[in-house]
């Protein structure tokens, strides 16, 4: 059981920085506030971020619990999940030529960072789509090993979003960029690469159900 959990924490984190890395709204908001705010804007908006995010899996664990055993359900989520995936690491190799860490100044002005994290969230149809194929397969793995499982899905994903935006926050109050474009175009790469992997996993494990 050990063995599981490292791998769910492990993959979780990966897929999770995977997309915290492509740039949106969040991040848009997060340069902007830490040349202003220091280097504990990110933190401060991944909190919130982090805070939508558990009551989510709390909604989603308490009303689906009873679903996310059944084979038509794991089945039907390793598929769609698998799809997104392999669409995301599709898509994130061919912006790969102009993907850059330098954004736009925003003209948001919120003061409550928390709750910006939790308003720009829920405004991103994207991560809506991702909680609702990829986010919902890992539940339905994770539920397998109870708490623990689940513990070990949350504290990987939340914690990749974490350490990133820490990074982009004190690079940025810091004055300098902390990470060149060559380099995060590799580090992207590499993520991309893993999600391809990861969509053949879950297409892997939709058919070892099946059969």
């Amino acid at each position: 059981m050990f063995t599981a959990l490292v791998t769910i924490f492990t993959t979780s984190f990966m897929i999770a920085l995977s997309g915290a890395l492509m740039p949106g709204p969040v991040l848009t908001v997060t340069v902007t506030e830490s040349t202003r705010r220091g280097a504990f804007a990110g933190p401060l908006m991944m909190l919130g971020h982090g805070i939508l995010e558990l009551a989510l899996i709390v909604a989603l664990l308490a009303g689906l619990a009873p679903l996310l055993n059944q084979d038509k359900v794991f089945i039907t989520v390793s598929v769609v999940g698998g799809v997104i995936l392999l669409w995301m690491g599709v898509s994130m190799l061919r912006q790969l030529p102009d993907t850059s860490l330098t954004v736009e100044a925003s003209s948001d002005k919120s003061r409550n960072l928390v709750l910006a994290g939790i308003l720009l969230s829920l405004a991103n149809p994207y991560w809506l789509i991702w909680w609702a194929t990829i986010g919902m397969g890992y539940i339905v793995v994770s539920v397998k090993y109870g708490a623990a499982g689940v513990a070990a899905f949350f504290s990987g994903h939340i914690l990749a979003d974490f350490i990133w935006y820490s990074l982009v926050s004190f690079g940025v109050a810091r004055g300098k960029r902390f990470l060149s474009d060559g380099a995060y175009r590799k580090l992207i790469g590499f993520c991309a690469s893993f999600l391809l992997l990861f969509s053949c996993y879950f297409f892997y494990s939709a058919i070892d159900r099946l059969v």
